[in-house]
């Protein structure tokens, strides 16, 4: 098991900022990949970005290159994912989520783990 706890969300308007954060419990994030994701009513869970703790390799979206950063701080268990330049239509259910293993999996259903989620809503 590897409990997973969101925090950070909250309501911005555009072209404002916010850093979420993901904390682990109970194990070290050695050889796991770290991911956010985002979902909307009716809509499927978007892969955001994810991490790799072995070579600290990532993978942005599309939607989000250049304007949101995913980083680890291992000492403290913890996953940040800076969100830059927001826009309305980033706003959603923020997820976070974690693997065992190496590599960048894209998809929801490749996840093991998974955190409450913490609503960013930005406003136009």
């Amino acid at each position: 098991q590897l409990p997973l706890v969101e925090s950070g969300g909250g309501l911005v308007q555009a072209g404002d900022s916010l850093r979420l954060a993901c904390t682990a419990s109970g194990r070290t994030l050695d050889y796991v990949t770290m991911a956010w994701f985002r979902q909307t009513p009716g809509k499927e869970r978007e892969g955001v970005s994810c991490i790799s703790s072995s070579d600290g390799s990532t993978y942005y979206a599309d939607s989000v290159k250049g304007r949101f950063t995913i980083s680890s701080d291992n000492a403290k268990n913890t996953v940040y994912l800076q969100m830059n330049s927001l826009k309305p239509e980033d706003t959603a259910v923020y997820y976070c989520a974690a693997v065992d293993g190496l590599g960048l999996p894209r998809f929801w259903y490749e996840y093991e783990y998974w955190g409450q989620g913490t609503q960013v809503t930005v406003s136009s």
